[in-house]
């Protein structure tokens, strides 16, 4: 590998916990560091439509082994990246590395060289500001967007925004990122969840980092939530959400019952965009921050009603 480009060992994939998909690979510009690959799972008939399955800090496209399945047993295609620096794809060494431009660039890349069409956004935790910022980019090739535990920061008071944001836990979770030197990423998941997942798959969630080396990117994304209104991201972020404002194809929030800090915008998002009216929202029962792991059929039930209306 390239100095300062790091790739996890594939033997630290094999086996794990009810993940039989294979990774498939895009190259992408690393800048400086050249030619990255982004890993992705790939599921489903080629024209088939497309559920874009985004996963954010400190997870991996595991989290949505429970949802693929269902996916594609219905006729669409699942498309579930790993962000640079997580899961398969390569992970750059050096935390400055890591901006949130650079995330929605990358993203960007990949859905482009997939040639993906004819899109369902499912979004969760980062997944929302990458991939809406990607689906502003770029509005042709969505369908529909399904927000699930998510958030599109913009440091503006309600109605546009949420009230006291981003609140002491937020604050609390940058600080303590960025003072780290290493994070425990399963730990991390189970703390969050209402239900502890398996060892099994708490296994599979570390099974990307095997080192402190390898975390740059959970230990940089904290730091590039946008808490600040001179902070990089949030002009961006206004104007994906004036997109949002014209955006009248279908959008459903999909909130779990016990993630108190992502909560406040799925009435951001509901009031603001105008596919979101008239829509059937719902509630994950029983499910912390990461309701695909503790929630994952229920909230594909909700994903493939969605997918076969958008179609």
């Amino acid at each position: 590998m390239r100095a300062g480009v790091l790739r996890t060992d594939e033997a630290r994939f094999a086996r794990l916990a009810d993940f039989p998909f294979r990774a498939r690979y895009v190259e992408v510009d690393g800048g400086r560091f050249g030619p990255l690959r982004m890993a992705s799972i790939d599921e489903g008939a080629r024209g088939a439509d497309v559920a874009l399955l985004l996963h954010g800090e400190p997870s991996w496209s595991y989290l949505y082994r429970k949802l693929i399945p269902q996916v594609t047993a219905a006729g669409f295609r699942a498309v579930a990246p790993d962000f640079i620096g997580f899961g398969r794809s390569d992970k750059l060494a050096e935390r400055g590395a890591y901006s949130y431009d650079a995330h929605v660039g990358w993203l960007a890349s990949l859905v482009e060289q997939l040639g993906l069409e004819r899109v369902t956004l499912v979004c969760q935790d980062w997944g929302g500001p990458i991939g809406l910022r990607v689906l502003a980019q770029q509005p042709q090739r969505f369908r529909a967007v399904l927000a699930a535990n998510t958030l599109l920061p913009n440091c503006e008071p309600p109605p546009r925004g949420v009230a006291d944001w981003p609140g002491t836990v937020i604050e609390n979770w940058v600080a303590t990122a960025n003072a780290a030197t290493d994070l425990p990423v399963s730990a991390i998941i189970a703390g969050v969840c209402r239900n502890p997942p398996s060892a099994a798959a708490l296994a599979a969630y570390d099974a990307p980092f095997p080192d402190a080396r390898h975390k740059a990117a959970v230990l940089a994304f904290p730091g590039l939530i946008p808490i600040r209104p001179e902070m990089p991201g949030i002009a961006q972020n206004r104007e994906v959400w004036a997109v949002l404002e014209r955006f009248t194809r279908p959008f459903v929030t999909a909130f779990s019952d016990g993630d108190p800090t992502t909560a406040p915008w799925a009435e951001v998002f509901r009031a603001r965009v105008p596919g979101a009216a008239g829509q059937p929202h719902a509630v994950i029962r029983d499910a912390g921050h990461f309701l695909q792991e503790e929630q994952g059929e229920a909230l594909g039930e909700v994903l493939l009603e969605l997918l076969r209306r958008a179609s």
